[in-house]
């Protein structure tokens, strides 16, 4: 194993680093001494076998093209690079090998990989496969009460109806203690002094916490050696060809159990699939094929980009938080997006180092190192501790801890909020580091960061490896936008925005966007000719209740011969009477019939044919497989127009999104949004300026460390408005703000740079509007959807 393991590493090694033009080797003396040392001890622990066995499972994944990319502290390891494990270059990175390994702490390594969201079933079954089921199992996760699924179950076993049970369940917020569980119950209209509400509140307060069920790992894979049912009960899972064990991640840690994380990723799906349109869009234009390895580096108009905040989509920099760091942070390089990555975390943000970041970045602030040693830790990240090996680095160097000592720091970090166990190390770090010369206010604010990561700490390799993905959708978004978001789209659900959102988006990137249309759509969003860039064409997947083999039936009839008719449509691609109404519903016949209305009444009038017609009527004859008969007149008629909010509520109700007005568009003229301004229109606001706003609640957040503040985004017909809500309003206002669909917002205007928000001081629920918008559309269900505190 271990000649087989120096064999392959050195053969990646070549790969990666390949040989000069005058036939040198290209490997340099440092990377090799890196190569060789991480060698050493892993042979030394026996751990061959581990890397082996993961470079097996990434070999296959490349095989099939499957996109993959290991991260996590396995991005420490120049081996694993080398073995196309990971992508982070050792000479683009700090590395830290014993943050990955280390002889000391005396455990096995941990690699997480994580492949195509799509395409990851492939890699899990090939595992099974080669490992055979009675040796190979997904691990365990255990599933505990929280006060939702403990109200749920307790009021189904009291006989609570289900609808009071429903209100209640819904009424509590993730972050709800169950202190408040007795207002909640004030709120639904229940007296929560009654018997039945005693013991209702009993009966939960028991259970929170309490194992509710066992589930499924998201993917960690524990592979033996011999039979794994020796160790621990093997059942079937509840998803199909999937077994699992009955253990946790922390019952194999304890037991020195390997575990290999198979994880699915979504936006690798989209880079591939984003990578594909651009290469079947634009072969006259390149070379050879653009593929993640051939995008350019550090491009300027990238960074010009990320800059301005524009990052709707792209991997781990879409979120509210991120988008207004970035006007501030304004990255320039690739360790600039690492920074970003990490620097927007739990623990960054409570350790207080944000801010000191960002105004030594900006020359606002001197930097100031208190030794040489802490000046080497510190120094590329204007030192101030940004990332988790810095901390652990810096309890070594300015405190004198030991390599044992800090791992056991580390590890107290990552438990200290559930289990403490940090204190123990205060007051030794404080001395260790005052006898070094360090002055005490320096030693408690590094303690103080200390705890700050224990909240969240994110190592430096892992946001190393995500930076890069970062790059390379912000590079694809920048020079082949409309490749990207159809990449996106094709790859739903994920991240951070519904398909309206990322189609509104486009539009503003003067993306043309087509219609779904039964002539031209496949069942994925495609690319179109449109000069000078290529449009988007809406797929088929969007209409709600199509199966895909119906559209893949449609587009192979398509392929022989264009449809000359609804009628034609049917017959030829074999779709019923529910497929075609589902594609007149979504107005995707309007080539064929027109407007919406003048398909539903074509679809109906298709005649299928009957045996008593078929063979006892003389006078029936058959057109493409559709019967008509000789001796019935068709009688044309011509059905009303859609009006406006019709096509807009059956767009929505039907495709989920809408290329016509946007909703408060056709709002704006009633009274209520009076002197309401639009995104556009805050733009040019200035800081502490009154504004009264309205738009559609597409998104809710609230970070573990705000503190109580909630995030909006609003959407109106121009763009999006961020919002603010402190967590008084959230009170006064709560269930509007929780479960309004449409909101009316009086604040004040905060702005730094670019980044724009609004402090909510009043809010009102204008839900109401929509409703009586749908009502004169003839609708009753409300389509408009918000993607909550995910």
């Amino acid at each position: 194993p271990s000649e087989y393991l120096r064999q392959l590493t050195y053969a990646g090694a070549r790969e990666r680093w390949p040989d000069l033009p005058d036939g040198s080797s290209g490997i340099d003396d440092e990377t090799r001494s890196l190569i060789e040392k991480e060698l050493a001890l892993i042979k030394e622990l026996n751990y061959e076998h581990y890397f082996l066995t993961v470079q097996d499972i990434v070999q296959f994944a490349r095989s099939q093209d499957i996109l993959c990319q290991g991260r996590g502290s396995a991005a420490n390891s120049a081996v694993c690079y080398c073995l196309h494990v990971t992508e982070v270059d050792p000479a683009r990175m700090h590395l830290l090998f014993e943050r990955f390994v280390s002889k000391e702490r005396n455990e096995p390594p941990d690699i997480d990989v994580d492949f195509e969201h799509e395409r990851r079933e492939e890699v899990i079954q090939y595992i099974y496969k080669r490992y055979g089921r009675d040796r190979a199992a997904l691990a365990a996760t255990l599933i505990c009460y929280r006060p939702r699924s403990a109200i749920r179950d307790v009021g189904k076993a009291l006989g609570l109806s289900l609808d009071v049970v429903d209100l209640l369940a819904k009424s509590m917020a993730w972050w709800d203690k169950k202190e408040e569980i007795p207002e909640r119950l004030r709120a639904a209209g229940l007296d929560p002094d009654s018997q039945t509400a005693e013991q209702f509140l009993y009966f939960v307060n028991e259970i929170l916490g309490f194992p509710r069920h066992l589930s499924q790992h998201v993917g960690g894979f524990v592979i033996a050696r011999g039979t794994l049912a020796q160790l621990v009960p093997v059942e079937n899972a509840a998803m199909e060809d999937r077994t699992v064990i009955q253990w946790d991640k922390d019952d194999l840690e304890a037991l020195g159990l390997l575990k290999v994380d198979v994880l699915a990723l979504g936006m690798l799906t989209a880079i591939r699939k984003a990578l594909a349109l651009v290469n079947s869009y634009r072969p006259k234009y390149r070379a050879e094929p653009l593929t993640v390895q051939k995008i350019p580096a550090e491009d300027p108009a990238t960074y010009r980009m990320l800059q301005r905040g524009d990052s709707v989509g792209v991997f781990q920099v879409e979120s509210r938080a991120q988008m207004a760091m970035l006007p501030r942070l304004k990255p320039q390089h690739f360790y600039d997006l690492v920074i970003e990555v990490a620097i927007v975390r739990p623990g960054p943000i409570q350790g207080d180092m944000v801010h000191p970041y960002l105004r030594r970045r900006q020359g606002l602030e001197p930097v100031h190192y208190p030794s040489e040693p802490v000046r080497k830790v510190l120094e590329r990240t204007l030192g101030v501790p940004i990332f988790q090996e810095q901390v652990i680095e810096l309890a070594m160097v300015a405190a004198g801890f030991s390599a044992g000592e800090a791992d056991q720091l580390r590890r107290a970090m990552a438990a200290w909020k559930k289990r403490g166990g940090l204190e123990v190390f205060e007051q030794k770090l404080i001395d260790g580091m005052q006898a070094r010369g360090h002055d005490k206010a320096f030693a408690e604010r590094v303690f103080k960061q200390i705890q700050g990561f224990g909240e969240y700490g994110f190592p430096e390799s892992h946001a190393a490896s995500f930076a890069l993905l970062v790059y390379v959708s912000s590079w694809l978004k920048c020079h082949e936008p409309a490749a990207f978001y159809c990449g996106l789209l094709n790859s739903l659900p994920m991240g951070f925005y519904s398909p309206s959102q990322l189609i509104q988006d486009a539009a503003r990137h003067d993306i043309k966007v087509h219609d779904i249309d039964v002539m031209r759509s496949t069942w994925d969003h495609s690319l179109a000719d449109d000069l000078p860039h290529p449009a988007i064409r809406l797929g088929l997947r969007l209409v709600k209740g199509l199966k895909e083999e119906e559209a893949q039936a449609m587009v192979a009839a398509r392929a022989q011969q264009p449809f000359s008719s609804v009628e034609d449509l049917a017959a030829r691609a074999g779709l019923n009477n529910q497929a075609m109404t589902f594609l007149a519903r979504a107005g995707a016949l309007k080539a064929l019939s027109g407007h919406r209305h003048q398909s539903h009444w074509q679809v109906a009038g298709i005649q299928r044919p009957m045996p008593l017609h078929r063979y006892g009527h003389s006078h029936a004859a058959e057109e493409d497989g559709v019967y008509k008969f000789a001796d019935e007149q068709e009688e044309q008629v011509s059905l009303p127009t859609p009006t406006p909010h019709q096509d807009l509520i059956n767009d929505y109700r039907y495709t989920g999104v809408t290329l016509g007005p946007h909703p408060m568009s056709l709002l704006r003229s009633q009274p209520d949004f009076t002197g309401c301004r639009t995104a556009k229109d805050i733009e040019s606001y200035r800081q502490g300026q009154l504004v009264r706003i309205a738009g559609l609640v597409t998104g809710r957040q609230r970070p573990g460390t705000a503190t109580g503040v909630v995030f909006l985004t609003l959407e109106d017909e121009t763009g999006n408005i961020n919002v603010v809500v402190w967590s008084s309003i959230l009170n006064r206002y709560r269930a509007a703000l929780l479960q309004g669909q449409l909101l009316r917002i009086k604040g004040v205007v905060e702005r730094e740079g670019m980044v724009i928000h609004v402090v909510a001081g009043v809010v009102e629920d204008a839900t109401d509007n929509l409703k009586n918008m749908q009502v004169s559309a003839g609708s009753e269900a409300l389509p408009f959807k918000s993607r909550d505190f995910h």
